[in-house]
């Protein structure tokens, strides 16, 4: 049993919309805020490209036009409605509403996502915790990445023994380092986790601007091209790879390496942009308290093949897409904020000193009930 205390098993939805703007992630699984019982059903619902296009023209605002956080709430409800329909339908009690980040400067002691959790709890007469990141931040944390503590829970959960590590390969891409000996995730010694740098994004950026294309599928234009190292090595000297972690970053602290790269043919450039992310993961495993024994990657960018060879090439150990051990590498991030939901109704953690940097381990999200008609 671990030192957290047995807590009522609660089956919660977790929704996850990231940084590659490419739709609503959910899926619902059953924990009691400590351990993993079960996995549920998952569903995906596509942002639209003129909601694409909104949501893009927004990044970087702090307060979102009606118009945009309609786009997300709306894309959220159907997707929970997907999941509530049919012969295989999931029942839940709970939703984890991560909302869309627009915006993150933790240096500068602010974070928004967009979206009203109290809108889905409405919805749905259930109960909703979201606005995980602002309470983080406020107490000097970097606010991200939040999936650590549900990675610690993965670990223990596949039988690891030794430390691994998870790589989730979104817009940006972030390392968590897990020892699943330590059973308290908010302990020292249990994780380690921070931002490698851009991951999907830049290439999809590159994509949409000359190809009309949402990304490289599987890598195949960068597997054409060369990278022009020249502009790799200038991004890794961005002042991000000198910081001790826990560090995180925003979708377009790295745009220079993108505006570089413009300057090749569309494959060279999808080359360099790819073998940066990949330079950016090797940069980041120097940073493990000790190897880990297992390098699982989760994110769109497994499906990279391109990216994940570059990562082999630049690692000591196996790199792997989390399928390998049984897990959803596309929905473990919306599965992360189901059980993140769970740890903040019962007043636990989701963050701490490494994990975000913030000062002590702490609880984030805002609560949403239905019954009450307000806001915790």
């Amino acid at each position: 049993m671990s030192s957290q205390g047995k807590k009522s098993p609660i089956w919660a939805a977790g929704c996850m919309s990231g940084t590659s703007l490419d739709g609503v992630d959910v899926a619902v699984l059953k924990t009691d805020g400590v351990e993993i019982l079960e996995f549920g059903k998952s569903v995906f619902w596509d942002y639209t490209p003129d909601e694409q296009d909104k949501l893009r023209a927004s990044l970087g605002s702090w307060a979102a036009p009606e118009e945009v956080c309609e786009i997300i709430e709306t894309a959220h409800s159907h997707a929970l409605m997907n999941l509530i329909v049919g012969e295989d339908a999931a029942e839940f009690d709970l939703i984890g509403f991560h909302g869309q980040t627009l915006n993150h400067a933790p240096d500068a002691g602010r974070t928004y996502q967009a979206g009203n959790g109290a809108v889905l709890a409405e919805m749905f007469g259930c109960t909703v915790v979201w606005d995980f990141r602002t309470a983080d931040v406020e107490m000097g944390g970097q606010g991200a990445p939040l999936a650590p503590f549900f990675h610690h829970a993965l670990a223990r959960y596949i039988g690891a023994e030794a430390p691994v590590a998870f790589l989730n390969l979104g817009g940006v891409g972030n390392l968590t380092w897990v020892d699943p000996t330590v059973e308290d995730p908010a302990a020292p010694g249990a994780l380690l986790a921070f931002d490698t740098g851009p991951a999907n994004a830049p290439v999809n950026d590159l994509m949409r601007a000359r190809r009309g294309e949402t990304h490289d599928a599987g890598g195949a234009l960068a597997a054409a091209g060369q990278p022009e190292m020249k502009i790799v090595a200038k991004g890794l000297e961005h002042p991000y790879f000198y910081k001790m972690p826990p560090k995180s970053l925003d979708r377009n602290d790295f745009h220079g390496v993108l505006e570089a790269a413009l300057s090749l043919s569309d494959a060279d450039a999808a080359a360099t942009l790819t073998a940066f992310a990949a330079a950016s993961v090797a940069r980041a495993m120097e940073h493990c308290p000790t190897p880990p024994t297992a390098l699982y990657v989760t994110g769109g960018g497994r499906h990279n093949a391109t990216l994940m060879a570059m990562i082999a090439a630049g690692v000591d150990c196996p790199v792997l897409p989390v399928e390998e051990v049984g897990l959803d590498g596309d929905m473990l991030e919306a599965q992360a904020f189901a059980y993140l939901a769970v740890r903040v109704i019962y007043g636990m953690p989701t963050s701490a000193p490494m994990t975000t940097g913030v000062r002590t381990a702490i609880g984030g999200g805002r609560i949403s009930r239905p019954d009450l008609g307000k806001t915790e």
